[in-house]
């Protein structure tokens, strides 16, 4: 095993931190602004994934302290079109997806053969950012046959 770049991992976790925090403001922004017929089940969803999001903030933030490190007070940007129809939600959803996705694959790859708890907890995170993947683009099929 080779040693662990704390520096790298920690500066890592914490934009992984800003990202997931600005997950929750996304999500709970877009809870809000469903409408229509389908309006209970999205703003479920939406709102999982922002109870989601500040859990994962959460665990990220264990992490960076177990580290040393000082977790981050700041959010990442968050792309707002002020489009609020559903389908433009959900591709700025699946767009977010993505970014967590690459982040979280950073991440394996800075502690690969250095810490096999970390190597976990970020594979973890990447099954769970491709399932979220898979079902944002499964919500959106509807709108590519319209």
């Amino acid at each position: 095993m080779r040693e662990l770049d704390r520096e790298k991992t920690i500066e890592l976790l914490n934009e992984i931190m800003q990202f997931e925090l600005a997950g929750v403001v996304r999500y709970t922004h877009y809870s809000l602004m469903v409408t229509g017929p389908n309006r209970i089940p999205i703003v479920q969803f939406f709102q999982e994934q922002a109870t989601e999001s500040l859990t994962h903030a959460q665990q990220v933030g264990e992490i960076l302290t177990g580290l040393e490190g000082h977790p981050t007070q700041t959010i990442a940007p968050i792309e707002e079109t002020f489009k609020h129809e559903l389908e433009a939600i959900l591709t700025e959803s699946l767009n977010h997806e993505r970014k967590a996705l690459d982040l979280y694959k950073e991440l394996l790859d800075v502690v690969h053969d250095a810490s096999i708890y970390l190597e976990e907890f970020a594979r973890g995170m990447i099954g769970q950012e491709e399932l979220h993947n898979i079902e944002i683009k499964k919500m959106l099929r509807d709108f590519a046959s319209s």
